[in-house]
């Protein structure tokens, strides 16, 4: 262990480990702190979210308002706080959807092979060439803007992807001894997938998680910012930046806190995978 590298270790599946230097730390910390955030906000809040507080608007920080108000006097730390509720929540719900369809139907492709994995590879391969903010909008402005429909565009955007980088490692793991071991002793799929192929690609696929809730965050705050994402009176760090877009340049922090928000959780969540292991380990190690 080199003297940077400080420390410690989760136990997993096959003796795996996971090792955090001080950058993985401190981006975990960062997530553990926009989680806490999104969770609790009802109660942190220091002024209702929608209620005019402010005599002005675009007003800078202060003692009363810490980031400020915004287009119509509301206080911003109120709003960001709430904001944190939606990014995170519906970013969160979308990539677990999209990774668990992904990761089992990957699994299962592998496994099985034949013209099951051929169909819903090619399938799924032509999806995932529509280009993921596109879809969106398509999407959002046909059906309509609501939290469900957010949350079931973006993990169907994100699936497909999910299912090609849980299928690629499956097979590889698939052509493994001890699997060939277990499919000769009469171990059926189910088997096969929970206890020999899930337990070997879970680093990897937890780092493929990571990733894809960073473009999670950014897809949302992209339609919340064209007017497509969240709707008022409730707004994500994106829809923040819209409404308050015309005091960027008066150098509102109405503008400048929900995208330094965006950029940490999307940074620190960087930081983080960067530190997740992404090799594969044969038991035999």
């Amino acid at each position: 262990m080199t003297p940077d590298r400080v420390s410690f270790r989760l136990p997993t599946p096959r003796g795996l480990g996971y090792s955090f230097n001080r950058v993985g730390r401190i981006g975990l910390a960062v997530i553990l702190f926009w989680a806490v955030v999104a969770v609790f906000g009802t109660w942190l809040t220091p002024y209702p979210v929608g209620k005019i507080v402010d005599s002005d608007y675009f007003s800078p920080m202060s003692g009363s308002f810490w980031m400020g108000s915004d287009y119509l006097g509301r206080d911003m730390l109120s709003r960001i706080i709430m904001g944190a509720h939606y990014t995170v929540g519906i970013a969160l719900t979308s990539v677990t959807l999209a990774c668990t369809a992904g990761v089992i139907f990957g699994m299962i492709a592998a496994v099985i092979g034949g013209w099951f994995d051929t169909i819903l590879s090619r399938l799924l391969d032509a999806f995932n060439g529509i280009p993921s903010l596109l879809f969106g909008l398509v999407v959002v402005a046909a059906v309509g803007s609501s939290i469900p429909v957010l949350v079931l565009t973006l993990a169907t955007i994100y699936a497909p992807g999910a299912y090609r980088f849980a299928r690629a490692l499956a097979v590889n793991v698939n052509t493994m001894d001890f699997v060939t071991v277990a499919r000769a002793r009469g171990e059926r799929t189910p088997y096969l997938i929970l206890h020999e192929i899930l337990p070997n690609i879970l680093g990897p696929v937890l780092a493929d998680l990571g990733l894809r809730f960073v473009f999670i965050v950014l897809v949302l705050s992209g339609l919340s910012f064209l007017g497509l994402g969240v709707q008022p009176p409730n707004a994500d760090w994106g829809a923040l930046v819209r409404e308050n877009i015309e005091g960027l340049s008066l150098g509102a922090p109405a503008v400048i806190f929900p995208s330094i928000a965006i950029a940490s959780l999307t940074i620190s969540v960087n930081m983080f995978i960067d530190n997740l292991p992404t090799r594969i380990r044969d038991r035999s190690e």
